[in-house]
């Protein structure tokens, strides 16, 4: 999310426009404000005593210190919530999603129109171009923030209550997203990503993520990855569609091969990459909640590695 112009300022979608609006009338606001300080510094330093004398003045005091003041904020409370209403309000008719912030990875829920979940993944969001998107908003331990800075605003995840934020790209791409609140020492290595399709595009994305997962490995090395997979613990945390492995504690891995990244947003999704992180995570990503697996020989980390490529 670097480079310029800011993500921030540099809006995709009608609620990051939104955003956007409100930010540049903060700084049209904030710019004013310095300019009228300034302007009254000076005065006070190098002005004659008459303006002196008025600058200090009861009437002054009272109208710039008190009422005009207390009037911009007024105003600004009520445009900033008039502008933003639009970002929460759900009419009904947007996709429904569900994202569960976790130390330090995002649970993501595709949901039915009656908000049952019918599609699970981990870390990337997948949606479509031209229709918002309701996420609703969860955290399974500590408070998180959920912000993607071009497509919409940022909402916090606070345990035992669910917020709901609305996306929307208008072209598509694939877009940034980082938890934007303190939730531990490795706070800034919590991201993900959103990946915007063309409608038909993600039609056809969604439609082949719904069919029956069969994950069959396609090689013997990856046939040997599945078994070490089982025999090492890591089925008790993650879940892999069409097997055994059914652990709720860890991300999703049914189709981790087709992911982008690794480590919720901060790695390249590589076979180096992969075996790094299932020998060490913690080296990369500290104190998150997989243990490190240093006993494993090389051609082991190569053979998980290669049946976690073989998920898609």
């Amino acid at each position: 999310m670097s480079g310029w112009p800011p993500p921030v300022l540099d809006p995709h979608g009608p609620f990051s426009n939104t955003v956007t609006t409100l930010a540049w009338g903060l700084i049209a606001l904030m710019t004013l404000i310095f300019i009228g300080v300034c302007a009254a510094m000076w005065v006070a330093l190098y002005g004659s005593d008459g303006l002196r004398a008025k600058l200090g003045g009861e009437r002054v005091v009272k109208w710039f210190g008190l009422i005009i003041p207390a009037g911009v904020l007024l105003l600004l409370l009520a445009w900033g919530l008039t502008l933003a209403a639009g970002m929460t309000t759900v009419k009904g008719d947007e996709l429904r999603m569900r994202v569960s912030g976790n130390i330090y990875w995002w649970r993501v829920s595709y949901l039915d129109a009656a908000g049952k979940e019918m599609l699970a993944d981990a870390n990337e969001l997948h949606i479509p171009v031209g229709r918002p998107v309701v996420v609703d908003m969860v955290s399974e331990d500590v408070i998180h923030s959920f912000w993607v800075p071009k497509l919409g605003g940022k909402m916090d995840m606070i345990p035992g209550r669910t917020n709901q934020l609305k996306l929307q790209a208008d072209k598509a791409g694939v877009y940034g997203g980082q938890c934007a609140e303190f939730c531990g020492g490795a706070h800034a290595l919590m991201g993900f990503v959103v990946v915007a399709h063309e409608p038909a595009d993600w039609q056809r994305w969604l439609d082949s993520r719904l069919k029956p997962v069969t994950n069959t490995p396609l090689s013997v090395e990856a046939l040997r990855g599945k078994q070490l997979f089982n025999e090492v613990g890591c089925a008790a945390c993650h879940r892999v569609a069409g097997t055994q492995a059914q652990g709720l504690s860890g991300p999703d891995l049914t189709f981790v091969g087709s992911r982008r990244s690794l480590g919720a947003g901060i790695l390249p999704n590589t076979r180096a990459t992969l075996i790094g992180w299932i020998g060490d995570s913690q080296s990369i990503k500290p104190n998150n909640r997989m243990p490190a697996y240093r006993s494993l020989k090389a051609d082991e980390l190569n053979a998980l590695a290669a049946y976690m490529e073989s998920l898609k």
